[in-house]
């Protein structure tokens, strides 16, 4: 299941990325920005239009597919890997620098996302920390207790 999730958030990375990167070509290529149908004809014009497209597809099927199986804390923080890999690809793809306030936010997304995946092993081992079970099992508990006290 380990290598389903990562395999899982690569593709979701994967596609999450092809759409940021696709706008930021498609926009930079349908300047200046009007309201008028040539310009709507010169952004469709663009192939990055749809790769855009085709990103925000692939994720939307990625993300419910990761959805049925992974826990939704590390799930949903894992999503925003996207913000460090455009952050790079920008980098190399259209000149842009990365100063150090950068480089301490994608630190603290990957940590994030780090702390919220070991958090969630050691809720599934035994003995692992009573308080910070999913939302839905302290549910599920709670109704268990009620329906034996007769409530």
């Amino acid at each position: 299941m380990k290598r389903f999730y990562l395999i899982g958030f690569l593709v979701l990375m994967g596609f999450d990325t092809l759409a940021q990167i696709s706008f930021k070509y498609a926009g930079a290529q349908a300047l200046p920005l009007e309201f008028s149908t040539s310009w709507l004809l010169r952004v469709f014009g663009q192939p990055w239009i749809y790769g855009a497209f085709v990103g925000y597809v692939g994720a939307f099927f990625a993300w419910m597919t990761l959805l049925k199986h992974a826990p939704i804390g590390p799930a949903f923080a894992a999503s925003h890997l996207e913000i460090v890999s455009v952050l790079l690809l920008s980098v190399w793809l259209f000149d842009e620098r990365i100063g150090v306030p950068q480089v301490i936010g994608g630190l603290f997304i990957v940590a994030g996302i780090v702390c919220l995946a070991l958090s969630e092993t050691e809720d599934d081992a035994p003995g692992g920390n009573p308080g910070a079970g999913s939302a839905s099992a302290n549910a599920a508990a709670l109704a268990g207790d009620n329906a034996s006290h007769g409530r």
